[in-house]
Parts: C-alpha cells; sequence; structure tokens
C-alpha cells in the first residue's frame, strides 16, 4: 500500500496545477459542507443555551390538549372548552406537592404612551413568581408583587429598550404611563437581557396578571408556569400539574404540560432538520468535486496507456493497476478534503471571534463526515477509472501513440 501511495504522490506531484484545480472542487465541498452543517449544528446548541437559562425544571401549561410529545404548544390550539383561569393557578399553589412557584401568563399587544412619546410592544400580565420562574429579574426598582396581583394594581415594570425610547435619560421610577387608556405607575426597570430566539427581551412591559386580564377584556389566561422542585421530579410533576387541573374539570384533560426537555426535543427536530437539509445542499458541491476528479482521471488513463503497457509487460497484475488509480484517486479527494476543513475550522474560528453571535460550531462529527464524504467521493470517483486502466490489454496498451 506504501508503494501505491507514494506513486500516486509522484504523479500528483508530475501534474501540480492539474492536480490543484481538480482538487478544488473537493475543497469548496469539504468546506461548504463544514460550514453549513456548522451553522445547522452552532443554531442547535444555541438553542439549547438558550432554553436551559431561562429557568430550571421549568412546566408551562398552555389550554387545549395535544397527545403529541415534543410538540410546540401555543395557547390556542387544541381543543379548548373550558379556559385556564387565576382559579386555576390558586388551586397549583394550594394542592401542589412537587412544585413550587405558580404563576398565571398572559399577553399582548399595547401602545405604551409618556407624554407625547409612544411605543407599540408587548405587555405581559405576570405573576410575583416570574422572575424566579424565568430567570428574568428586575435591575432597579421592584417587581410584579403578590399584592399587586391580589389588589389588581396598576403598576408596570419596563424593559431596558422601551424605557429609553420613551425616556431617554429620564428616570422613570414613580412616573405615569398609559397602557391603551389606563393609567400605569413604574415600579421598576429590568436587567438588560438582549435577544434570544429572535424575540428582544427588554422591549416589553410587565404587568400585574389580573390587571393584564382587565386591559384585554378577558378572565383567560394565556398560560401557566412552574417549576418541579428537583430536576429529577419534573415527570412526576407533569402529571401532578394534569391531574389537578383535570379534577377541575370534572375528570376532562383540557390542557397541556409540557417540559423545558418537550420544547427541547422541539427544537431538537427542527434544527435536525435543518442540518440536514444544509448537509443536502453542500452534498452538491461534493459530487461535483467527484465528477471533476473522474474526469481528469479518464484522462490520466488515456495518457498514461504506453505506461500501464510497460508495467504489465514488466509483471504487475491487473490489481495493482486498479489499485495504483485508485490510491491516486483517493489522494486527490483526502488532500482536498483535509484543506478544505482547514479552511472551514479557520473561517469558523474567525467568525467566532468576529461575530460571538453568529452560530457556528464546528465539532468533530463535522469533521469526521466532512473527511469520510471525502473519502467516498475519492473511492467512487476513481472506481471507473481505475477498471478501465486494469483491464488494458497489455499488448494493446504498449502499442498505443
Amino acid at each position: 500500500m506504501l508503494e501505491y501511495i507514494r506513486s500516486a504522490l509522484s504523479a500528483l506531484l508530475a501534474n501540480k496545477v492539474r492536480a490543484a484545480l481538480t482538487m478544488l472542487g473537493v475543497v469548496i465541498g469539504v468546506l461548504a459542507v463544514t460550514l453549513l452543517v456548522g451553522v445547522g449544528d452552532g443554531a442547535r446548541l444555541y438553542i439549547e443555551h438558550t432554553l436551559e437559562g431561562i429557568g430550571a425544571n421549568l412546566l408551562f401549561v398552555t389550554p387545549g390538549r395535544r397527545e403529541t410529545r415534543g410538540s410546540m404548544a401555543g395557547p390556542r390550539g387544541g381543543n379548548v372548552t373550558r379556559p385556564m383561569t387565576m382559579e386555576d393557578v390558586r388551586a397549583l399553589e394550594r394542592q401542589g406537592t412537587l412544585i413550587r412557584e405558580v404563576t398565571g401568563a398572559t399577553q399582548g399587544g399595547g401602545t405604551i404612551k409618556y407624554k407625547d412619546r409612544r411605543r407599540d410592544t408587548l405587555v405581559f400580565g405576570v405573576g410575583a413568581a416570574f422572575p424566579d420562574l424565568r430567570n428574568m429579574h428586575v435591575g432597579v426598582g421592584s417587581f410584579v408583587r403578590q399584592e399587586d396581583v391580589d389588589a389588581r394594581r396598576r403598576v408596570a415594570v419596563l424593559g431596558r429598550t422601551v424605557v429609553r425610547e420613551l425616556f431617554g435619560d429620564e428616570n422613570p421610577l414613580g412616573k405615569s404611563i398609559r397602557i391603551g387608556e389606563a393609567r400605569y405607575r413604574v415600579s421598576g426597570i429590568m436587567e438588560e437581557k438582549g435577544a434570544s430566539l429572535g424575540m428582544d427581551l427588554d422591549d416589553m412591559v410587565f404587568i400585574p396578571v389580573t390587571s393584564a386580564l382587565d386591559l384585554f377584556g378577558t378572565d383567560a389566561l394565556g398560560s401557566i408556569m412552574t417549576a418541579a422542585k428537583n430536576k429529577d421530579d419534573v415527570p412526576a410533576a407533569m402529571a401532578e400539574v394534569d391531574d389537578i387541573l383535570a379534577r377541575r374539570r370534572h375528570g376532562e384533560r383540557e390542557v397541556t404540560v409540557q417540559s423545558q426537555d418537550d420544547l427541547l426535543a422541539t427544537f431538537g427536530q427542527l434544527t435536525n432538520a435543518m442540518t440536514w437539509m444544509l448537509l443536502a445542499i453542500a452534498s452538491i458541491s461534493l459530487v461535483v468535486g467527484g465528477i471533476g476528479i473522474m474526469n481528469i482521471m479518464l484522462v490520466s488513463v488515456r495518457e498514461r496507456t504506453r505506461e500501464i503497457g510497460v508495467r504489465r509487460a514488466l509483471g504487475a497484475t491487473r490489481s495493482d493497476i486498479l489499485w495504483q488509480f485508485l490510491v491516486e484517486s483517493m489522494a486527490l479527494s483526502v488532500l482536498g478534503g483535509l484543506i478544505g476543513l482547514a479552511l472551514g475550522m479557520a473561517i469558523a474560528f474567525a467568525v467566532r471571534h468576529a461575530a460571538p453571535d453568529v452560530p457556528l460550531a464546528v465539532s468533530p462529527w463535522i469533521a469526521m463526515v466532512a473527511l469520510s464524504s471525502a473519502v467516498v467521493v475519492g473511492v467512487i470517483s476513481g472506481v471507473v477509472p481505475a477498471r478501465r486502466a486494469a483491464k488494458l490489454d497489455p499488448v494493446e496498451a504498449l502499442r498505443y501513440e
């Protein structure tokens, strides 16, 4: 085998420019595989990190029953015959033994006004447990308190983007703003969180959930959030929440309880599908590179016909000739693959340092996929030329001009 490798490298060095141009297709193909699959893998890691950072052991309860686990629940899907209300929240607080905090939640768009300034943003109605559950804390002032929820007080906690747009350098604490036609007193400013999953977490306003129900003119909650006391208790806590709410509905199971793992599984299915789609797109470049290698190797067989005849006359077997050209094809592909992989990793390293927010990750399995693809392309591209070379008649090959 070492002799075949030395012979292949000698043949490539004898035609450096042609070898380089032939390898270029594989270089581009492996580079595309590395970067595109890296984008898909980076997106998966980004989503996992984001979901892990929103709180520990979270459970999300939404109206409507969905039996398929791992599907994305929403506030309007499923079969809803009885909406969730604040009484459901109180029932969970009283009866839940495996959960630690509960908050009802509802949301809607609203116009926030201060003096002659206004901003359209999301208004979230939440309870006092929201900051600990969602790992979103107030930076200045105070968040919605339980007494605010019980008394349906009109207090508001603003995100940093809302503060900048409405107040500029002015201190908003204690000031009065309008949400719709109702006046609210600003009690706090949230810590800066930035964007997550395409949503600006700083462009939000939080008010007591009971006040939000009044604002939106409804008694129905969009969701209920709670958390299991321990990671190991998550499945049992989900069942407990489901059972408590079912008893309030005379045995009818009309809500969906999901954990962070369920949401992670949903996003995992999406990112995996995206990764495989990107891999398929990138593989087209590898196919083109393989066709280029096959074409050049067929030309090489024709050019070296007399050489093949001489080797056969000196005792080389058909197997020797076949392996000579097959190893040469593989050498072209593997060298191109190594160069493409090195370029891909260098570009990924540069992108991560220049733009840390771009989800791009080159993991070992991506490198293995890229190199394995290059090897496969080399083998497939070299089979036909190698078989043609091995089948040449020695006498006819020596006569070839």
